[in-house]
């Protein structure tokens, strides 16, 4: 599974054999099966997940046991606790997998560590970190300004894979409506 992330390295950086051995040396590879948890609210998190194959997402339960979806992560996506892995704070999020997969997760020291010795790591770090922002920023304008249909046209849009492969109840709860309003909307759609 290294080769997966190999891969995604080796299309956005320049690394030589050696820097791929010394991170290779400090993966660690976690196989989860459909429904497993990769994280439960309450563990402190700390480590930095890749996806290399399958399907996760990230959510909350509220005290009604209503779920909440913060957001799902795929092959060549990122997924954990930004906050939890920075404070050391317990996490209030869950991670499990929507499908079986594979991730690979390098603990924080480690990972610190490789972006203190490989300079373009660290940058493509600080991209991603970026990306990530905006992309939350982009969220939040929508949840606030958008109409119901306008949030799932965007959303089927800007993120076609996961349209296809998460389950309607999920999306709904992604974007903040009930799966009743999602289905009258989709089919609203369909009729122009």
């Amino acid at each position: 599974m290294f080769s997966v992330f190999r891969e995604y390295l080796s299309g956005k950086i320049q690394l030589s054999d050696e820097d791929y051995r010394m991170i290779e040396s400090l993966c660690i590879f976690k196989k989860l099966r459909k429904r497993q948890y990769l994280a439960q609210e309450g563990d402190i998190w700390r480590y930095n997940a890749f996806v290399c194959q399958g399907l996760l997402r990230t959510y909350r339960v509220d005290d009604k046991g209503v779920e909440h979806i913060i957001n799902f992560a795929m092959e060549n996506w990122w997924i954990g606790d930004r906050e939890s892995l920075a404070s050391g704070n317990p996490s209030g999020f869950n991670i499990d997998a929507l499908e079986d997969s594979v991730v690979l997760l390098i603990n924080k020291e480690n990972f610190e560590s490789l972006c203190k010795k490989l300079p373009a790591l660290n940058d493509l770090v600080h991209t991603i970190i970026n990306k990530s922002f905006i992309a939350s920023q982009n969220r939040i304008n929508a949840f606030l300004s958008y109409t119901a249909e306008e949030k799932y046209i965007y959303f089927r849009d800007k993120y076609p894979g996961f349209a296809l492969r998460v389950p309607q109840q999920m999306i709904a709860s992604y974007l903040g409506m009930t799966p009743e309003s999602l289905s009258r909307i989709k089919r609203q759609i369909a009729k122009k």
